[in-house]
């Protein structure tokens, strides 16, 4: 079997970390071929707060999500990102779509051109996988041909609005609204874009929940979900190539 060619679009700052590298790591642990994207073409950099570490600085990152990402940020096609309007779907067999809650985030999940070239790996039936904050890209990219969201017959999760309440809540002493990237939640957003909210599942807390729909792949949050994510997702893209 061809081994899988992934794409792995950023922000220039302030993604989150785990949910970024360890499906990265999952991926090229598996011998996959990765590229990465940002909107000019800069090399990317996470949230500063979340590379404090957890134990140093609210949700930050915990030490699995630290080792992937330092292994990640030194990899040399991680160094030379091509530019979101260089992307072309057909050059690839999948695309993960991160996480992130600070500001430096709405560079990724608002670019129209970025949501475009997602259409684009839907309409080629290409494997997406899309966590917590991610699920904002694909409820905001729109098929020209329907005027639904790509996302519009799928089952999906997302950051849960319990989930970001409590983020929220256990942060704005100190960060102010640096957790809350948009008045909306991601969940209603994301609900919003189905055709029925049905869809739409929260799971259990502590437990991980992952949705698995087709050549779709989401999931919540990287405390819960980031290795279970990141299997099921190398898994789906694996067994549509056989």
């Amino acid at each position: 079997m061809k081994k899988p060619h992934v794409l792995i679009p950023l922000p220039d700052s302030d993604f989150d970390p785990t949910e970024s590298a360890t499906p990265w790591r999952v991926c090229v642990e598996r011998g996959w071929r990765t590229t990465f994207a940002t909107e000019h073409g800069n090399v990317a950099k996470a949230d500063d707060r979340l590379l404090m570490g957890f134990l140093r600085g609210p949700l930050g990152a915990g030490p699995m999500g630290l080792r992937d990402y330092k292994r990640m940020t030194e990899a040399p096609e991680y160094r030379k990102p091509i530019r979101y309007d260089e992307i072309n779907a057909g050059d690839y067999d999948a695309i993960l779509l991160t996480g992130g809650h600070a500001p430096g985030m709405k560079q990724f999940l608002e670019s129209k051109v970025l949501q475009e070239k997602v259409v684009g790996f839907f309409k080629q039936n290409k494997g997406i996988g899309a966590i917590c904050h991610g699920l904002l890209v694909l409820a905001r990219a729109i098929d020209p041909e329907t005027g639904k969201s790509v996302i519009y017959d799928y089952k999906v999760t997302s950051l849960t609005k319990g989930l970001e309440m409590i983020g929220y809540a256990s942060t704005f002493w100190l960060l102010g609204r640096r957790f809350r990237t948009y008045d909306a939640y991601v969940e209603d957003e994301t609900r919003a874009a189905l055709r029925d909210t049905n869809q739409y599942s929260k799971g259990l807390i502590p437990f991980p929940h992952v949705v698995v729909d087709r050549n779709l792949v989401t999931s919540r949050y990287w405390l819960f979900d980031a290795v279970s994510y990141s299997v099921k997702f190398a898994e789906m893209v694996e067994g549509r190539m056989k």
